[in-house]
């Protein structure tokens, strides 16, 4: 079944183009990978997909589950299972990641009309998902990624992913800054969190992560449009070739 369909996306920062017409087909049960040089526009879409006001579109639909997602709040996204993983995780001082990930497990659970869970059944939850990623039960009071080396802050975004149960994961340079054990265990969790009916985008530079993450579809995004999609036999040829022959002759 289709989970997302985007059309013609266009989105700009100021009066600056970023996003040139994007088209996009994602299935349940797909995972999508989506390469190419840096300032393609790779982290726009998925901020875009995501809600942030940063940037406008100016043309184009997105279509996901039926519903159309440019008309709905980063909120409202979320409760109907989207989730980011930022390339660069954010700090939240002042806020254990116990409070926050119950804060958020219960909105979404009201969301969805069921009960809040209590502590005791929110904590079981908690020591699972924990588990997936080899997190420390101590980081559970801990600030949110405060004093968290990179791989810890990964580490937890795969956590929450884990305790959201979103039905589109976009992951934006999950890999970034991450050491070889650590892209394993990140890279596993997200592995187990694969099911029938959710899908994820794997946004990345390099081969080495889509060695874990195995996508079925490879997408090539360069000066704001997919300029090639094919299989993950794509991604080793860009690893071997760069994307020097991917683009001859794609500027405007």
């Amino acid at each position: 079944m289709t989970l997302l369909q985007i059309k013609g996306l266009h989105a700009s920062i100021g009066d600056r183009e970023i996003l040139k017409g994007i088209d996009l087909e994602i299935n349940e049960g797909e995972v999508h990978a989506i390469m190419g040089p840096n300032g393609s526009g790779k982290s726009t879409l998925s901020a875009v997909l995501a809600g942030r006001d940063t940037f406008s579109v100016t043309s184009g639909e997105v279509i996901y589950r039926g519903m159309d997602l440019l008309k709905m709040t980063p909120e409202e996204r979320s409760h109907e299972g989207i989730f980011l993983s930022f390339q660069y995780p954010i700090e939240i001082p002042g806020v254990s990641n116990v409070n926050f990930m119950r804060t958020a497990v219960n909105e979404h659970r009201a969301h969805k009309g069921l009960a809040p869970l209590n502590a005791a059944e929110f904590l079981k939850l908690m020591r699972e998902k924990m588990e997936i990623v080899k997190m420390d039960p101590s980081f559970s009071s801990r600030g949110v990624n405060v004093g968290f080396s990179g791989g810890e802050k990964k580490r937890n975004e795969i956590f929450q992913m884990a305790m959201l149960e979103p039905k589109l994961s976009i992951l934006d340079e999950t890999d970034s800054g991450l050491d070889v054990d650590a892209l394993r265990i990140v890279a596993s969790g997200v592995n187990k969190l694969k099911r029938s009916d959710n899908a994820t985008i794997v946004i990345t530079h390099y081969q080495r992560l889509l060695d874990y993450i195995v996508p079925d579809i490879v997408h090539i995004l360069y000066n704001g449009r997919i300029i090639k999609t094919a299989g993950k036999e794509l991604a080793l040829e860009v690893e071997n070739r760069g994307y020097d022959w991917l683009i001859k002759g794609q500027d405007d």
